[in-house]
């Protein structure tokens, strides 16, 4: 294999004449085409082709998220019966809660029912007193002021016959005391014969007629 002829290429690119390149050596044509080539491929990229490069990674982009998009309608497309099962069984469980709901006009049932249980227990009452409803959402609370007397098992037992009735009702704020009217010293009361003293506040729940629902809505939902 030959040497490359350094000497003659430098030859080759003397005395050029620009006006007519079809005269020149090969070496000078093939360097000329080289740059052209170079020239037109630079000119192409800075005001056209990077452009589309930018936009095909834009659309390549998009291609990604719509994949994802797809396969994610996809599952819930697949799961779309278990997702309606789903719904119906909130549904279903809500429609249970609000059914355990009172309306205004079964509230003097209700806290009769609770007054029973107590007097069914044995228990005397000293102050059953219901208080202002506190509006909720959809829901007013129905507090009552409990005042209640007897045995240790007595209380016990009338709390859990409110919990299991069918309506909500919850016992809160409960304070324990010797009932009045027991041994005299604070070391006997623990050996009293279990009658005590239950303060506490029992809080249901009744749903708000079409009225109250429209007059809040009034007032702005407060």
């Amino acid at each position: 294999m030959k040497g490359i002829d350094f000497q003659r290429l430098q030859d080759d690119f003397r005395g050029l004449n620009f006006n007519d390149p079809g005269v020149w050596p090969q070496a000078p044509r093939i360097a000329a085409f080289v740059l052209i080539l170079a020239a037109v491929v630079t000119g192409g990229w800075l005001f056209d082709w990077s452009d589309q490069w930018s936009e095909l990674e834009r659309k390549q982009q998009e291609e990604l998220q719509l994949r994802e998009s797809w396969v994610t309608k996809k599952r819930q497309a697949v799961n779309l019966d278990e997702y309606k099962r789903q719904l119906e069984e909130i549904n279903r469980q809500f429609d249970t809660l609000v059914r355990q709901l009172p309306g205004k006009a079964e509230m003097d049932s209700l806290l009769s029912d609770i007054n029973q249980a107590g007097i069914g227990r044995g228990l005397q009452f000293d102050l059953f007193q219901p208080n202002k409803d506190d509006i909720r959402e959809f829901y007013a609370a129905v507090p009552v002021t409990i005042s209640v007397t007897g045995s240790y098992n007595d209380l016990g037992e009338f709390a859990s016959d409110v919990a299991k009735m069918p309506r909500i009702v919850t016992i809160k704020n409960m304070v324990l005391t010797a009932a009045q009217g027991g041994s005299r010293g604070r070391e006997k009361t623990v050996a009293y014969d279990g009658r005590l003293k239950l303060d506490a506040t029992a809080e249901t729940y009744r749903y708000l007629d079409e009225e109250e629902v429209k007059s809040k809505q009034q007032r702005g939902g407060k």
